[in-house]
Formats: structure tokens, sequence, C-alpha cells
């Protein structure tokens, strides 16, 4: 791999921005945006449809146990059976991630890319987050709700959220200790935090350059 290389991973409120944050962060640094394109490359990879892992993206607990299930191969008009479980699903995206960021510089968004990841050097680890009044009126004016039903929107998504992301990695989601960085693009608006996130990238990768060259 090229250590210039530079992988950054996006955890994210609902509505906070962190999305549009990343697409910026791509741009910045001419690398790859993962966000539901790592789900095509698991299916890919895999030889399961893409719609199956749409259905289980960032959920925990879909299947119970392992059991016999029909699964669409390719398509949904092309099944076979075998024996599988969630944790099966997990490992498929993993290795998608792990593959994406052997070939060049990523922005991944969510799916526990930080954890996945960890044993690389060249990872910057950011969670992006806004108040809730901030989130509440961007996902009602998004979805064209109210703001009760987009409270209980965000509500409800970041719980499976953080039990999906808590249960995989042994962390917490959201909180400071799981991250190298967190930052309140609310306060700051989506440029001033691709630019401070893209800073401070910069200065970590620097010093992991010069930690390689010693």
């Amino acid at each position: 791999m090229d250590n210039n290389n530079i992988i950054i991973t996006i955890g994210r409120q609902i509505g906070s921005g962190g999305s549009a944050i990343a697409k910026m962060l791509a741009e910045e640094f001419g690398a790859r945006l993962y966000d539901k394109e790592i789900l095509n490359l698991a299916a890919r990879e895999s030889g399961f449809c893409e719609e199956f892992f749409e259905e289980n993206d960032e959920k925990k607990g879909f299947f119970k146990t392992a059991l016999q299930f029909h699964f669409p191969l390719f398509t949904r008009n092309s099944y076979y059976n075998t024996d599988f479980n969630q944790e099966n699903l997990y490992l498929f995206q993993c290795d998608a991630i792990r593959k994406a960021a052997s070939e060049g510089s990523c922005v991944f968004v969510g799916r526990t890319a930080d954890y996945v990841l960890r044993d690389m050097d060249n990872v910057v680890n950011v969670f992006v987050s806004a108040d809730l009044d901030t989130r509440i009126a961007e996902i009602a004016r998004r979805r064209n709700i109210s703001d009760d039903e987009a409270r209980k929107y965000i509500s409800e998504g970041e719980s499976r959220r953080a039990s999906y992301y808590n249960y995989y990695t042994g962390k917490q989601w959201g909180h400071c200790e799981s991250y190298d960085l967190c930052i309140n693009a609310g306060r700051l608006g989506h440029e001033a935090a691709t630019k401070l996130i893209a800073d401070y990238a910069r200065q970590v990768m620097g010093q992991a350059n010069d930690k390689s060259h010693e």
C-alpha cells in the first residue's frame, strides 16, 4: 500500500451532515467515497444481491440463528439454499472494506469501518455530530415530515445504529474514546468542518510518514 494513501472513516449522527462532509473530504483528497457503495462491493464479492445487503444495512439481529433460507444470488430471480446468519453478512462487508482500503485513498461512511481498519496506520476516525434541533430540522426538511416524526425517525435510527456498532466493535457508538476526532458540524457548518477534518488528517498523516522513515 502507498504510504501516501489516506483513509478517513466517518461516524455520524442522523441529520448531522456527516455524509455531505464525507463527500467533500473525498473530493478534497481525490479519494473514493464509500457509503452505500460498500454494499455493492460486498455484494459483488459475496455473490449475494445488493438488495439483500441494503435490507440489513447497519442493523443487528436480523437473523437470530443460522437457519436454512432462500437467498438471492446476483438477482432476485435466482435462489439457492445455504446456512447463513448476520455475522456472515458482516464478514462479507468487512472484507469489502479492507479490499477497498488496500486499493487507495478512501472515505468510508459508517459500517464500523473505523473498527474494521483498526490495524492500519493511515486511518483517521471521525465522528460528526450536531445539536438535536438542527438535526430534527434537517430530517424534517429532507423527508418532508413533521418535527415530531423527524424526532422519532432520528431516535429509532440512532438506536439501531448504536446497537449495530456496539455489538460488532465492543466500543460505544458516538463516544469520544471510539474516535480520533469528534466535531460538531452544526456549529461550524459543513465547509468549515470539512476543512478542520482535512487539516487534522494531513497533520496525522505527516506524523505517521515521519515515523515510517525513522
